[in-house]
């Protein structure tokens, strides 16, 4: 009788604005090799995928070969898990709709899965993190934009075209800031990154108030929040304002899903207390009467790359296997 040859490994990818991290993880969740690369060197799509492929190749082949790899698991923002397609997306160099599944699977032979980032954090979050037994919860993901996933009974709501979670672009103010996806008032153009830079520079504008912000060489969601760690109070006043619109777009979307927890991921939740206390503040007093003070709002505690890079591996494990190699 054949021996059936069960491949033990996959490799989980992590496509971010900044970074893509590649990695080979095991049947339990161990990660074997990792790497990483600028994504922005690569503003081609094509050379993009050249550059990935020859690196995964190259990870795979000095640690045990092809023969031990099932499947490919990719974490991008506005990627559809449906069509396995990055579709639109504002924030990266590619524009247009593109095939990303398809193309690695021409390139390294191998089953492909591509899916939301926010949706891969949550598989990640699910298997490994905070909400590993958790069935109905949100994984919010805040950085440059702000996505999100929920599980409901178990099980992670995708939508009809893989796009559920597009929480960053309901609206927060019709007549607002002009979201990077070209609508006016969308919640990510004042709870993601570019949002959070505009807050503090009107308050510095509208007041000749001391702040340590005025002298910082570069302004960021993490460089204000060393600023409040150091007793800024006007670097205070722009995560309570942030975490005031924060708290009224959750408490929406909470009252709609009824969670058991919700999830912040991502770097600007590193800001922790000065953005989640008063997100949290509003959250309560907005969210549906008979889910109040039953729904916790928290941290991730894994680290941000390793979590989007398991959960990448989980979505592989997800594909059915398919292989040029076997």
């Amino acid at each position: 009788m054949e021996e059936e040859n069960i491949k033990t490994r996959v490799v989980g990818v992590d496509i971010s604005n900044e970074l893509t991290t590649y990695a080979i993880v095991d049947i339990r969740g161990n990660i074997l090799a990792e790497d990483c690369f600028v994504t922005t060197d690569c503003e081609d799509i094509n050379n993009f995928v050249t550059v990935l492929s020859e690196r995964i190749i190259m990870m795979v082949e000095a640690n045990g070969g092809y023969e031990t790899i099932r499947s490919i698991g990719i974490s991008c923002p506005s990627a559809s898990s449906i069509s396995g397609s990055i579709v639109n997306a504002p924030n990266l160099p590619w524009k247009g709709v593109i095939p990303l599944a398809a193309m690695m699977r021409d390139r390294l032979g191998l089953a492909v899965a591509v899916a939301n980032d926010a949706h891969v954090s949550a598989l990640g979050e699910h298997a490994f993190g905070s909400a590993h037994g958790m069935k109905d919860f949100i994984v919010i993901n805040l950085g440059v934009g702000l996505g999100s996933c929920f599980f409901s009974r178990g099980y992670e709501h995708l939508g009809h075209e893989g796009f559920a979670g597009e929480f960053g672009h309901t609206c927060y103010d019709v007549n607002g800031r002009v979201c990077g996806c070209g609508k006016k008032g969308c919640l990510e153009a004042y709870v993601g990154a570019k949002g959070i830079i505009q807050t503090a520079r009107e308050l510095m504008d509208a007041s000749d108030d001391p702040s340590m912000m005025r002298s910082l060489e570069k302004l960021s969601p993490r460089t204000i929040a060393e600023c409040c760690n150091k007793g800024d109070e006007m670097a205070i006043e722009v995560y309570r304002r942030t975490g005031h619109v924060f708290g009224f777009g959750l408490a929406n979307y909470a009252s709609i899903v009824n969670p058991q927890a919700i999830i912040l991921t991502g770097g600007i939740s590193h800001a922790g207390k000065w953005l989640v206390e008063p997100t949290r503040e509003v959250f309560e007093q907005q969210v549906f009467g008979n889910m109040r003070g039953k729904i916790k709002i928290f941290v991730s505690k894994l680290d941000d790359r390793e979590r989007d890079v398991l959960g990448a591996s989980a979505l592989a494990w997800e594909v059915p296997e398919y292989s040029l190699f076997k």
